[in-house]
């Protein structure tokens, strides 16, 4: 049997999942990227479901109108080999992260803490995230 359509390939797929964490993590519309590119949202939405390749300038224009290193789109991509001990706990770790930032309340919550410029005031909101969770885990 012949299969009719490429599969994307895992890490296209990757990088257009990275590409759509930052966008979303900015508030930025397909459409407001695409114009910022001089392409469509379209082609937007091909790169973000890794249907089509981000060619290296291109990926180098979104990482400066996302406001990232090229790398961020790599980080924890598929086949990529933790040589520390705790390799795949840190996998997992970081894919809860992603998972978090693209719920809309971890969107919510990332959005409005960025926000808040006073070091102090975002240290004690984590203290105070920390011992509601440590709260919870008690009862």
């Amino acid at each position: 049997m012949i299969e009719n359509k490429k599969k994307p390939n895992p890490i296209d797929i990757h990088v257009g999942s990275r590409i759509r964490l930052r966008r979303t993590m900015l508030g930025m519309s397909q459409e407001k990227l695409g114009e910022s590119l001089g392409i469509t949202f379209q082609q937007i939405q091909k790169y973000e479901k890794g249907t089509n390749r981000v060619g290296a300038s291109r990926l180098q224009n979104i990482s400066s109108i996302l406001n990232v290193p090229v790398s961020f789109f790599f980080e924890d991509a598929p086949g990529e080999h933790s040589t520390s001990a705790g390799g795949m706990a840190e996998a997992s770790s970081s894919n809860y992260v992603v998972d978090f930032l693209s719920s809309s309340e971890g969107l919510q919550l990332n959005r409005a803490f960025v926000k808040i410029t006073d070091a102090k005031v975002r240290r004690k909101i984590v203290e105070l995230v920390k011992a509601l969770a440590a709260e919870a885990d008690a009862e």
